[in-house]
């Protein structure tokens, strides 16, 4: 029987298991980490070996260390791309060298606009290799024919095995390389299938390597997760300079790209883009797609602008107020936060004595525009107000606003901008925060009305039809 000491050395003997993502530790192996909640990223943990510290020694520098002031900018200047949309989300195109990972959902585009971006770049004179793993050559050109993007230049082909495809590279110098996807290829000195853990980043870290050493950018495909984010290791975007985010209803033809990091540009660009059957176009005024038609009045509608990153979008929301037939009265959304209708109903009812308990509550947007912001919940308010009462607000109104529990208006950001949109597209008036019009500049043509609480904010757009339009 072993003494109590040798157990105890056993015990710290034994190695243990730790996540690759986070660093969480455990005694047992685990398929998910406690911790960060990654699937298949807990290996074993042998240990350094002899528990000596690892040290590495001095290696030869490859050139000195020079003054900041005496380093050249030019190589890291960005290439316009040719897709203005493309281009405001990533700061100005495409920078030599860089990395540039877009995921989004399967259908939404990705390909399309990839390929879009691909062919331009081949019309510029410059060599473009398109490398797919989902597809074979005969699709892609099937659909590069249907949106017009064929030129001698764009080189493609269909590899799997990440050695080929660095083959790929060495034969053809690229100016440009795309792949798609990231999880279709595999490396052979890696186990594991193809889209796993390992290898994702070795795939990755192997781009990244020829993409540096070539000053070649590259264009990364990438799946998503149910949830929305990227499939992978966290350290995918990490490993990255630049994540786009790709994002659509597949019911609507709007697409919207985003960047939730970018090394050399803004994160609060968005870009919008209109996808058909013979490609994808960039939209630089996508207001009108989320304003309906209707040529009167119609109770329960209200207009609001909200601000895609720095990018305002005017958004007409609807809502439908309608006597319940069961006990719990339904509550549903379109394009709108469910938690914030939830809010704003509870206000309406506590603060206005609006009668909505016992009555089914119906929001959504025009054109499948999401809306997420608290600056929409004025509109919220006023057209499910509107529909309960069966008023219709007047034409040429809009409504920006946070609304708190306590049924005061609070001050928005970017509300002279919100205004000057509003005020592009015809709108007459406009109801605000009162805190924001000590700062505020109303554009001409345009009457504002600063609403200190919801009773305020209801009684201006009741008046509003009333009153002729003006400069505040």
């Amino acid at each position: 029987m072993s003494s109590p000491a040798a157990r105890r050395a056993d015990k710290v003997a034994r190695p243990g298991f730790r996540c690759t993502e986070c660093g969480w530790t455990a005694a047992k192996w685990a398929g998910r980490c406690g911790e960060c909640q990654a699937w298949g990223t807990v290996v074993e943990d042998t240990g350094p070996g002899g528990g000596a510290p690892r040290t590495v020694a001095a290696a030869p520098t490859r050139a000195p260390a020079r003054p900041i002031n005496e380093i050249p900018v030019e190589s890291a200047q960005a290439r316009p791309t040719g897709v203005d949309e493309l281009d405001r989300v990533l700061g100005g195109g495409l920078v030599p060298g860089a990395v540039v990972l877009l995921a989004g959902e399967p259908g939404v585009g990705k390909s399309t606009l990839l390929l879009d971006v691909a062919a331009r770049a081949a019309r510029g004179g410059r060599r473009v290799l398109y490398v797919t793993g989902e597809e074979s050559v005969a699709q892609v050109r099937l659909r590069a024919g249907r949106i017009r993007a064929l030129d001698p230049n764009l080189l493609l082909a269909d590899e799997n095995d990440l050695a080929t495809v660095l083959g790929h590279i060495e034969q053809v110098q690229p100016d440009l390389f795309v792949l798609d996807s990231l999880q279709t290829v595999a490396s052979a000195a890696i186990e594991g299938a193809a889209g796993g853990v390992a290898q994702v980043r070795e795939v990755t870290a192997a781009v990244i390597q020829a993409a540096k050493s070539r000053d070649m950018p590259v264009v990364l495909v990438g799946h998503v997760t149910k949830d929305g984010s990227v499939a992978g290791p966290r350290t995918l975007e990490h490993l990255v300079d630049v994540v786009c985010q790709f994002e659509g209803d597949r019911h609507s033809r709007l697409r919207m790209l985003r960047a939730t990091k970018n090394r050399y540009g803004p994160t609060d660009e968005v870009g919008c883009f209109d996808l058909s059957e013979l490609g994808i176009v960039g939209l630089a005024d996508p207001s009108g797609l989320f304003i309906s038609q209707a040529l009167h009045p119609v109770p329960g509608t209200c207009l609001t602008v909200t601000l895609e990153g720095r990018r305002p979008l005017a958004t007409e929301i609807q809502a439908l107020v309608a006597p319940s037939q069961v006990p719990n009265p339904r509550r549903t959304t379109s394009g709108v936060d469910s938690s914030r209708l939830a809010m704003v109903l509870a206000v309406l009812q506590r603060r206005l004595g609006a009668r909505l308990a016992d009555q089914d509550v119906y929001v959504s947007t025009v054109g499948g525009a999401r809306v997420v912001e608290p600056a929409a919940d004025l509109a919220l308010a006023l057209a499910a107000v509107g529909s309960r009462e069966n008023v219709s607000l007047p034409r040429g109104l809009v409504a920006v606003g946070e609304v708190g529990l306590a049924g005061e208006i609070r001050h928005v950001s970017g509300v002279g901008q919100r205004l000057a949109e509003a005020a592009r597209l015809g709108f007459t008036h406009a109801i605000v925060p009162h805190g924001s019009m000590a700062e505020l500049t109303a554009p001409d043509g345009m009457l504002v009305v600063g609403a200190t609480d919801l009773a305020h904010a209801v009684q201006a757009a009741t008046i509003a039809g009333d009153r002729p339009a003006s400069r505040a």
